[in-house]
C-alpha cells in the first residue's frame, strides 16, 4: 500500500492561519514529504467554502509544488468536469505533467456542491455525461488530433498542446460514492479516489465490488489501464498518543464542515446524484455524536502514537487498499505538529507498508 498526503487548504478562523501561512506552509510540508520518502500528495477543487477548503486554482499550486520536489506524485483531485472545459483540463494536465517531469496524477468528478453548478453555468443532471465524454478525450488528447462528437463536446480535429511525459496519459482516477461510479471505473479500468465522509464499512463493499467488475474491462489490454482503489483517511501520529487525541479532536470540526458542504446534496433529492439522498441516514448521526470516538469507529480517521498507527492503517493495506491518503492534521492544526507528524510516520509507519512489506501488512 502506498502512502499519499491530501490537502483541502483549509483556513479556520480560531487556528488565526492566514491564507498566505496556509499556502506557503503547505508548500513546505510537501517539500520535507519529498524527502522523507511519502509516495504522493493530492490537492482537491473546491468554491465557495470558506474555512473548510480555499483551494480554488490547485493547478497553479500544484505546478509550484513541482518546482520544490523532486520525486513526490503529485495528485490533482478531482478536476470537477462539468464546470472545468475538459480541452482546458487536457492542455493543464499536459503542462503539470511536463513540469513535474511526469509526476501527475489527474482524478476527475462530478463535484456535489449545487452552488458551483449555478454559479458556473453546470447542469447536475449532465453530470455523468460530462465524465464519459471527459474521460474519452482526455484518454485521447496525449496522442494525435482529437475527434470527438458527443452530446455535450463536438470536436472536429483539435490538436491539444502540449503533450503530457506519461503516455498515453497520466494515470486516471475518479471520484466515486455511488456504486454506480465504482462500477463505471472498473469497467473504464481508472483508479477510484473514495472518501472521506464515507464510512469504512460501505467503502469496504464498493472495494469489493470494484476488484470484482475489474476482470470484465474491455480496456484490460489498452494502454493506461489503472485499476487502483484509493481512500481518503483523517490521520494524526505523535510520540505521545494523549496529545496526538487531544489535538485530534479537532478533526470533528473538519468533518462537520464537510458534512456541511454535503448536506444540500444529502437533504435535497438531485437529478444523477440520488445515492447521496440515500446517503442522507449517515446525517444526524454524524451531526448529534460527532466525535473523535465515532469517526474512529466509522474507520475515517486513525490517530496515536506510532504502534497505533500502523496497527490502525494496516487494516485498509490487508483489505486491498492500494493508495491511502492522509490528511494529515486535516488542516486543524499548526504546522509545527505536522511537520513532527511527517517525520514520524515516514521514520516509523511507512516502512510497513513499503512494496517489500506489503504482504505481512
Amino acid at each position: 500500500m502506498q502512502v499519499d498526503l491530501f490537502y483541502e487548504l483549509a483556513v479556520p478562523a480560531h487556528l488565526s492561519r492566514s491564507e498566505t501561512q496556509v499556502y506557503h506552509e503547505t508548500l513546505e510540508e510537501l517539500a520535507l514529504a519529498d524527502k522523507l520518502g511519502f509516495h504522493g500528495a493530492w490537492l482537491v477543487e473546491h468554491h465557495f467554502m470558506r474555512e473548510y477548503s480555499h483551494s480554488s486554482a490547485p493547478e497553479i499550486f500544484l505546478a509550484a509544488a513541482s518546482q520544490r520536489t523532486q520525486r513526490l506524485r503529485l495528485g490533482h483531485a478531482v478536476i470537477a468536469l462539468p464546470y472545468n472545459h475538459v480541452v482546458r483540463v487536457a492542455e493543464r494536465v499536459a503542462v503539470l505533467d511536463l513540469l513535474s517531469n511526469g509526476r501527475l496524477d489527474v482524478g476527475i468528478g462530478r463535484g456535489f456542491s449545487p452552488r458551483e453548478y449555478a454559479i458556473f453555468g453546470a447542469e447536475m443532471g449532465d453530470s455523468r455525461a460530462h465524465l464519459q465524454e471527459g474521460l474519452a478525450i482526455l484518454r485521447a488528447a496525449g496522442g494525435g488530433p482529437v475527434q470527438h462528437q458527443g452530446k455535450l463536446y463536438q470536436l472536429d480535429e483539435i490538436d491539444i498542446l502540449p503533450k503530457p511525459v506519461q503516455q498515453p496519459h497520466p494515470p486516471l482516477w475518479v471520484a466515486a460514492v455511488s456504486p454506480q461510479t465504482f462500477r463505471w471505473a472498473a469497467q473504464e479500468g481508472i483508479g477510484v479516489l473514495s472518501g472521506p465522509f464515507k464510512p469504512w464499512f460501505m467503502i469496504k463493499q464498493d472495494l469489493k465490488a470494484y476488484r470484482r467488475a475489474v476482470p470484465d474491462s474491455p480496456h484490460a489490454n489498452t494502454p493506461g489501464f489503472n485499476p487502483r482503489f484509493a481512500m481518503t483517511i483523517g490521520c494524526l501520529c505523535l510520540e505521545d498518543a494523549t496529545e496526538a487525541r487531544q489535538l485530534a479532536e479537532g478533526f470533528t470540526w473538519y468533518y462537520q464542515r464537510l458534512l456541511d458542504q454535503t448536506r444540500p446534496v444529502l437533504a435535497q433529492l438531485r437529478e444523477s446524484y440520488e445515492y447521496y439522498h440515500r446517503l442522507a441516514f449517515l446525517e444526524p448521526l454524524l451531526r448529534k455524536g460527532l466525535s473523535l470516538r465515532l469517526l474512529e469507529t466509522m474507520g475515517m480517521v486513525v490517530v496515536g502514537n506510532p504502534e497505533q498507527c500502523r496497527k490502525g492503517l494496516a487494516r485498509y493495506a490487508r483489505a486491498g487498499v492500494d493508495r491511502l491518503l492522509l490528511a494529515l492534521g486535516a488542516g486543524m492544526v499548526p504546522a509545527d505538529v505536522t511537520r513532527r507528524s511527517l517525520e514520524l510516520l515516514a521514520k516509523e509507519v511507512l516502512p510497513s507498508f513499503s512494496d517489500d512489506s506489503a504482504n505481512a501488512a
